[in-house]
Protein backbone atom coordinates (compact mmCIF):
# COMPACT_ATOMS: atom_id res chain seq x y z
CA UNK A 1 0.00 0.00 0.00
CA UNK A 2 1.37 3.28 -0.80
CA UNK A 3 1.46 6.73 0.77
CA UNK A 4 -0.84 7.97 -0.60
CA UNK A 5 -3.80 5.46 -0.37
CA UNK A 6 -2.72 4.90 3.03
CA UNK A 7 -5.86 4.83 5.47
CA UNK A 8 -5.67 7.21 8.58
CA UNK A 9 -7.78 6.61 12.02
CA UNK A 10 -10.66 8.65 13.01
CA UNK A 11 -8.36 10.85 14.81
CA UNK A 12 -6.34 11.71 11.35
CA UNK A 13 -2.92 10.31 12.74
CA UNK A 14 -1.10 7.38 10.25
CA UNK A 15 -0.89 4.49 12.86
CA UNK A 16 2.01 2.89 13.95
CA UNK A 17 3.57 -0.46 13.39
CA UNK A 18 2.75 -1.68 16.26
CA UNK A 19 -1.19 -1.76 17.71
CA UNK A 20 -0.72 0.49 21.17
CA UNK A 21 -1.57 -3.00 23.71
CA UNK A 22 1.82 -4.23 22.13
CA UNK A 23 4.18 -1.09 23.51
CA UNK A 24 2.28 -1.19 26.71
CA UNK A 25 2.77 -4.66 27.33
CA UNK A 26 6.50 -4.37 25.97
CA UNK A 27 6.81 -1.87 28.64
CA UNK A 28 5.24 -3.21 31.34
CA UNK A 29 7.71 -5.93 30.57
CA UNK A 30 10.86 -3.81 30.78
CA UNK A 31 9.73 -2.96 33.88
CA UNK A 32 9.12 -6.01 35.71
CA UNK A 33 12.80 -7.85 34.28
CA UNK A 34 15.19 -4.80 34.05
CA UNK A 35 16.67 -6.05 37.15
CA UNK A 36 17.20 -9.56 35.91
CA UNK A 37 19.52 -8.36 32.86
CA UNK A 38 23.20 -6.26 33.07
CA UNK A 39 22.11 -2.93 30.73
CA UNK A 40 19.02 -2.04 29.40
CA UNK A 41 19.78 -3.05 25.64
CA UNK A 42 19.96 -6.67 26.92
CA UNK A 43 16.24 -6.44 28.38
CA UNK A 44 15.12 -4.40 25.17
CA UNK A 45 16.65 -7.52 23.05
CA UNK A 46 15.31 -9.94 25.03
CA UNK A 47 11.59 -8.39 25.12
CA UNK A 48 12.21 -7.51 21.68
CA UNK A 49 12.54 -11.21 20.62
CA UNK A 50 9.66 -12.43 22.99
CA UNK A 51 7.08 -10.12 21.48
CA UNK A 52 8.20 -10.50 17.59
CA UNK A 53 9.46 -6.73 17.63
CA UNK A 54 11.92 -6.07 14.55
CA UNK A 55 14.15 -3.95 16.93
CA UNK A 56 15.35 -3.96 20.19
CA UNK A 57 15.66 -0.09 19.94
CA UNK A 58 12.17 0.24 19.35
CA UNK A 59 11.32 -1.35 23.02
CA UNK A 60 13.99 0.96 24.18
CA UNK A 61 12.29 4.11 22.29
CA UNK A 62 8.96 3.50 23.74
CA UNK A 63 10.28 2.71 27.42
CA UNK A 64 12.30 6.37 27.02
CA UNK A 65 9.46 8.13 25.99
CA UNK A 66 7.19 6.37 28.56
CA UNK A 67 9.68 7.67 31.47
CA UNK A 68 9.85 10.80 30.17
CA UNK A 69 5.81 11.34 30.11
CA UNK A 70 5.85 9.68 33.65
CA UNK A 71 8.21 12.12 34.96
CA UNK A 72 10.81 10.20 35.40
CA UNK A 73 13.15 11.02 33.05
CA UNK A 74 13.59 14.65 30.92
CA UNK A 75 12.59 15.48 28.29
CA UNK A 76 9.74 16.68 25.99
CA UNK A 77 6.52 14.69 26.70
CA UNK A 78 4.22 13.42 24.13
CA UNK A 79 1.37 16.14 24.37
CA UNK A 80 4.01 18.26 24.28
CA UNK A 81 5.22 17.36 21.23
CA UNK A 82 2.16 16.68 19.47
CA UNK A 83 1.50 20.45 20.56
CA UNK A 84 4.75 21.41 18.81
CA UNK A 85 3.74 19.78 16.01
CA UNK A 86 0.02 21.58 15.93
CA UNK A 87 2.08 25.16 16.74
CA UNK A 88 3.98 24.46 13.80
CA UNK A 89 1.80 23.43 10.86
CA UNK A 90 0.00 26.21 12.37
CA UNK A 91 2.67 28.53 11.62
CA UNK A 92 3.78 27.45 8.57
CA UNK A 93 0.14 28.05 7.88
CA UNK A 94 0.08 31.32 8.75
CA UNK A 95 2.69 31.73 6.79
CA UNK A 96 1.24 31.38 3.83
CA UNK A 97 -1.39 33.45 4.14
CA UNK A 98 0.71 36.06 5.15
CA UNK A 99 2.64 36.23 1.83
CA UNK A 100 -0.32 35.71 -0.38
CA UNK A 101 -1.61 38.88 1.80
CA UNK A 102 1.23 40.53 0.79
CA UNK A 103 1.40 39.85 -2.96
CA UNK A 104 -2.61 40.70 -3.20
CA UNK A 105 -2.31 43.78 -0.87
CA UNK A 106 0.96 44.69 -3.10
CA UNK A 107 -0.96 44.26 -6.53
CA UNK A 108 -4.10 46.23 -5.12
CA UNK A 109 -1.62 49.34 -4.56
CA UNK A 110 -0.07 49.04 -7.92
CA UNK A 111 -3.77 49.00 -9.31
CA UNK A 112 -4.69 52.35 -7.23
CA UNK A 113 -0.82 54.09 -8.34
CA UNK A 114 -1.74 53.74 -12.26
CA UNK A 115 -3.76 56.73 -13.79
CA UNK A 116 -7.13 56.05 -14.56
CA UNK A 117 -8.13 56.72 -18.27
CA UNK A 118 -12.07 57.40 -18.51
Amino acid sequence: MSAKNFKYGKDNKKPGRYPPEIRKQAIAMFQESRAEYKTRADCARHIADILGIGSPETVQNWVRQFEIDDGQRPGTTTDENEELRRLRRENAELRRANGILKAASAFFAAELDRPQSR
